[in-house]
This record gives C-alpha cells, sequence and structure tokens, in this order.
C-alpha cells in the first residue's frame, strides 16, 4: 500500500467588481487567478512493474501526483488511465523491486469475515483499522450499473480512499472507496461516522486490466432497459427474471429479437440473481462477445442468442 499527494491547480474568476477597481486604478490584472490544491490518499501496487490501484477522485484533474513507498522511497506517477463510473484509476511508477498485492477472490467474502483495512488516514502515515465485513452488493447513489460494493465497519477515514481491505490471510478483497454517512450521502471526502464503502477486487481487477490494454474500460451493452419482475404490482411474477421494458432501436439486445414484455429468466444458462448484478456481470463482458438469453414469452421458453455492443 502507498501513500498519494496530489496536486490541482485550481483556476477561479476575479469578482467583476473588483476587477473594474483594478482597471480604474491601473493596476495590471488578469481574468482569473489561481491556486493549488493539495488533497491525499492511497493506493495499492498491482504489479512488479509499478501499476497501481486507487480512486478516481484521488486523483483527479490532478496536475502533479506523488507517490510515497511504504519504505520510505518517493516518486513521482503517471496516470495510465481513470473510469469515472466504477471511480477507480491506475498509476504508474518507474520503482525497482515493487512487491504486488496478493489478490484474493471477492466472490468468496462471506459477511462476518474479519477484514483490515490499510491506508494513510488524515495524512497521519500508513495505519491498519480492523473490522468485518457487513453487506455485498450494496449500491447508494446514482442509478449506477457498476456499484457493487462491499461494506464493512473498519474505519475509512479521509486519505484512506484508494487503500486496500485485505482478509487476515493478507489477501486484497478490495479497494477502500469511502465512508458513507446518513448526513453526507455521497460524499467523498470521508469520516469516522457511517460505515466503508469498498469497491470489490474482481471488479477492480477488470477495470485495471482494460485501462492497461486499452488506456480505458470497455464494457459490453445489451441494449435493454429491464428491472426486477417480482414487484408490488407484478406479484405473480417469478422473483428470479428480469421484466425487459424497452429495447434500443437497432441495438444487440433488438437484433436478437428481444421484445418488450419478455421475462428473462437466464444469461447463458445462469439464473437471474437481481437487475443490478446481472446487468453489471454483462458490463464486464467485452464487447464482441456472444451470449445466451432464455426468456419467457407468453409462457413460452425461448432461447436467443446476442452479441454485445459497446458501451458509451
Amino acid at each position: 500500500v502507498v501513500n498519494i499527494y496530489s496536486e490541482k491547480l485550481i483556476t477561479r474568476k476575479i469578482n467583476p467588481f473588483i476587477e473594474q477597481l483594478l482597471k480604474n486604478n491601473s493596476i495590471p490584472q488578469s481574468n482569473a487567478r489561481r491556486r493549488v490544491e493539495q488533497s491525499l490518499g492511497s493506493g495499492v501496487i498491482m504489479s512488479s512493474n509499478g501499476h497501481i490501484l486507487t480512486n478516481h477522485h484521488v486523483i483527479s484533474e490532478a496536475s502533479a501526483i506523488r507517490i510515497l513507498l511504504h519504505d520510505g522511497r518517493e516518486t513521482n506517477a503517471m496516470i495510465v488511465g481513470s473510469d469515472p463510473s466504477s471511480d477507480l484509476a491506475v498509476l504508474k511508477i518507474d520503482v525497482p523491486e515493487l512487491q504486488a498485492a496478493k489478490v484474493a477472490d471477492s466472490n468468496e467474502v462471506n459477511v462476518g469475515d474479519v477484514v483490515l483495512a490499510i491506508g494513510n488516514p488524515l495524512g497521519i502515515g500508513q495505519s491498519a483499522t480492523l473490522g468485518i465485513i457487513s453487506g455485498i452488493g450494496r449500491y447508494f447513489f446514482t442509478p449506477n450499473a457498476y456499484e457493487d460494493f462491499i461494506q464493512t465497519d473498519a474505519i475509512i477515514h479521509q486519505g484512506s480512499s484508494g487503500g486496500a481491505l485485505v482478509n487476515t490471510k493478507g489477501g486484497l478483497i478490495g479497494i477502500n472507496a469511502l465512508t458513507y454517512s446518513p448526513s453526507r450521502t455521497s460524499s467523498k471526502i470521508n469520516s469516522a461516522n457511517g460505515f466503508g464503502l469498498v469497491t470489490p477486487i474482481n471488479m477492480a481487477m477488470f477495470v485495471l486490466q482494460e485501462i492497461i490494454s486499452y488506456g480505458e474500460v470497455r464494457r459490453g451493452w445489451l441494449g435493454v432497459t429491464a428491472e426486477p419482475a417480482h414487484t408490488s404490482s407484478n406479484k405473480d411474477l417469478s422473483p428470479n427474471s428480469l421484466l425487459v421494458q424497452h429495447v434500443s432501436s437497432g441495438g444487440p439486445a433488438d437484433l436478437a429479437g428481444l421484445k418488450p414484455g419478455d421475462l428473462i429468466i437466464a444469461i447463458d444458462n445462469k439464473p437471474v440473481e437481481n437487475g443490478r448484478s446481472t446487468m453489471l456481470k454483462i458490463s464486464m463482458l467485452k464487447p464482441g462477445e456472444e451470449i445466451n438469453i432464455s426468456l419467457l414469452r407468453n409462457a413460452e421458453l425461448i432461447n436467443l442468442s446476442a452479441v454485445l455492443g459497446e458501451m458509451k
């Protein structure tokens, strides 16, 4: 785990009244004032080549990024790529003898597991907080298909964003994102109030590999709007199915033959669990990949194949 210090150049326009006073007094002036804003965060070394995972909001619009390693070495970092949709970013440093994190499988995480959150809280230096996994599959903010947080009561202070959540064997299971607080529900500025939200490492590895390979994240796109079929207004429909509400004209689903009103019950022979997790899994497939869709239409079982497009 590394400490990240970033600088951002902030441009602010001068008040028109003050600008007029400067003109009247023949004082040289410009239309804007600039100041440097500093922020801090954490990151995790993911390869011996110097790739580092962190949060997008830690390095967003940064003009300079400095990395401090646990052994005291310091170096500058470049941004390989960033993905605001998942709030993840990849940095690169050129330093010898780096040790990469040992990656675990976040699909094997269970509620009650003991975990450690490692980061740079409030800039005081690397620290670890202890807690348990309080929940999985959490989402809280915008209708974002890429939210699939691990919830933990291990404290994630400001400055620990982008750090590591590890299990008791030292395996990396997630990247610390933020602290959720009812009074500051969407704040990226963390406090000890509320509970921690962590991006699962399986999702983070997908983003890491995409950014290293292509400089951006390419996501599979089916071209449908769907919701869980079993709702208060559709109590007679199966809870393990998705009701197709809209099909994008000319999109992959449309070309495959899906229609509004269809009930999707399985993707690639895997039963549908819920709408968010199913669409998340589709988004982590590659554009051009073919998937099999099992659906019910007027109580008739139909199997279709669709070639995924690319999410824009």
